[in-house]
């Protein structure tokens, strides 16, 4: 008999019950945020992470990029370099690109215009949709190339036009570029290995960005991490404004996830935030990866959990849901500890009985599993 009770003290199934209450629990209080958990275990990482790492465009920016200012390197007419850039990024999924057509309709560069002046070769005018884009090119996270009456046309970051295709700024043009203003985005164009002209792009910060990145820091989280493709000087105003410990300019999607990598490899848990194309390497290596709702499909896809994109203090609450989770887990799993030795020695001596010592022990499995299922911050932070 002393040998059922000793057993009885020995069956562990409190445990497995209390982990995946407590999970189930954080996913249920995560879902009230309108988040989406598709990897119960990033649950649990969440609380352990040391590292943020998050993309600029549309995380720390509202994704509502416009179009500041066209600057001309060339001579040609503003409208004009609007106008082909417009074309040219008409078909890609991305906020900058949606920013240029935006631009070009609100000025009513209407779509055969747009076409009207961006063809193969010069004998030929007024090319179809169809058959003027056979000769677009779009490199992802660099930029886009084609031809214009047989002259290659490249449009997109700093990197791409300057170090990948060699590009240079016209003669007397670098006082202008210089003084291109550092709080935009740039999208650069250039025809014939010539800076043709510099759309300034306002990506406007989000308003709760600077004090999330700082709560963030007070929940336990060592270090802020910003990468973007975006050129130094509009990496270093941004970063300086939200706050973070440190950014990285011009980076590649595969940079990204490198850097993610190299952070893991350290002994570092990561949280990667983005929200495109761009992100998606970088979202599958992190520890936990996190979407925003309105990012490219195979973001959200990839990631572990998908957040709604109305406020990014949602990352900060489900950080301390993360934390009072495993906290809980944790003080459950002393308790258990503590109940299942007390019934055995209980057995041992010989003071209680297999019944008396199932009835405690189920007693206890209750209790805890019901303990588990309370609130696991305050009804206002739940809510």
């Amino acid at each position: 008999l002393f040998g059922i009770s000793i057993a009885v003290g020995l069956t562990p199934e409190m445990l497995p019950m209390i982990v995946t209450t407590c999970l189930a629990k954080g996913a249920v209080a995560m879902s009230k945020k309108q988040t989406i958990v598709k990897n119960l275990n990033s649950i649990q990482n969440f609380g352990a992470i040391d590292v943020l790492c998050t993309d600029k465009t549309g995380t720390l920016t509202k994704a509502e990029p416009t179009v500041l200012d066209i600057v001309s390197f060339n001579g040609m007419k503003c409208q004009e370099l609007l106008r082909i850039a417009a074309c040219l990024e008409e078909h890609f999924p991305h906020s900058m690109a949606k920013a240029v057509v935006q631009a070009a309709k609100d000025r009513n560069l209407v779509h055969e215009e747009l076409h009207s002046k961006v063809e193969y070769a010069a004998q030929q005018k007024n090319l179809a949709h169809e058959e003027m884009h056979t000769k677009v090119e779009y490199i992802v996270a660099h930029g886009i190339s084609s031809f214009m009456e047989e002259k290659r046309v490249v449009i997109g970051s700093y990197h791409f036009v300057f170090e990948d295709e060699q590009c240079t700024i016209p003669e007397g043009k670098q006082e202008l570029f210089n003084s291109l203003p550092e709080d935009c985005s740039h999208l650069y164009m250039a025809i014939e290995h010539k800076l043709a002209g510099v759309i300034c792009i306002e990506d406007p910060l989000r308003e709760e960005a600077k004090d999330v990145i700082k709560a963030l820091k007070e929940a336990g989280i060592s270090k802020v991490v910003m990468m973007t493709g975006d050129s130094e000087r509009t990496a270093r105003v941004i970063a300086e404004k939200v706050g973070v410990d440190e950014y990285h300019a011009e980076v590649l999607p595969e940079e990204k996830a490198a850097f993610v990598e190299a952070e893991k490899a350290a002994g570092r848990k990561v949280i990667m935030i983005g929200d495109g194309i761009n992100d998606s390497l970088a979202l599958s290596s992190a520890s936990v990866g996190i979407a925003i709702s309105d990012g490219a499909a195979i973001a959200r896809e990839i990631a572990d959990v998908t957040i709604s994109a109305d406020n990014l203090h949602e990352i900060v609450t489900l950080k301390r849901l993360s934390t009072a989770l495993m906290k809980r887990i944790h003080n459950n799993y002393r308790t258990i500890i503590g109940i299942n030795g007390g019934l055995i020695a209980l057995g041992v001596t010989g003071i209680i009985m297999p019944t008396t010592s199932a009835l405690l022990h189920n007693m206890s499995t209750l209790t805890i599993s019901l303990r588990s299922m309370r609130n696991l911050l305050p009804k206002e932070e739940e809510a």
